[in-house]
């Protein structure tokens, strides 16, 4: 049985460029049709997500399986897409849909984009409800200029405001 206690959130690598497809594909197929821009970009990933800039990240278990990823599209001048994230199925209820979107906050907040977006469908309530834990807020949906049929969510992250000193949170409410 795989590790997720050691799970690992990496960047692209081509050692893993076919599970990015067969995740994703997967997960389509269960809940929706495969799109023709979906085709396009999972078969082509170095075209149409990382060299225009964007990213991809993989989660990797104890026995180095890949078992979850994402991807940052960039649409330009700072802004992303948030999309193709999926997990292994078997693996789902363990956290590492989580873990990869709080790494790909981390990987946006680097590379200092002002906005992250995301299209998703209703049906999906509890990956909606992982977006809206990590500061995803709705918007009036289909996003102007969407690419998916399936979308009738859009959602904007906004990041955390910045602590100012003595500012009191939950997290530092805990702790004293």
């Amino acid at each position: 049985m795989s590790d997720v206690a050691a799970l690992r959130i990496i960047d692209y690598a081509p050692q893993w460029r076919t599970d990015f497809p067969r995740l994703n594909l997967e997960w389509l197929q269960t809940h929706f049709v495969v799109e023709p821009i979906d085709r396009t970009v999972l078969l082509d990933p170095q075209t149409h997500i990382l060299d225009p800039g964007g990213r991809i990240l993989f989660a990797i278990d104890g026995d180095e399986h890949v078992v979850g990823t994402v991807a940052l599209k960039w649409q330009g001048e700072g802004v992303y897409e948030l999309t193709k994230i999926a997990v292994d199925p078997s693996k789902h209820g363990l956290g590492i849909g989580r873990q990869l979107m709080l790494a790909t906050l981390a990987v946006f907040e680097r590379l200092d984009g002002r906005e992250l977006f995301l299209e998703s469908n209703r049906k999906l309530a509890p990956a909606l409800h992982l977006y809206e834990s990590v500061g995803f807020e709705n918007r009036l949906a289909p996003r102007p200029g969407s690419h998916y049929l399936r979308a009738d969510v859009y959602m904007v992250w906004r990041a955390p405001p910045p602590l100012r000193p003595g500012r009191v949170t939950r997290k530092t409410r805990a702790l004293l």
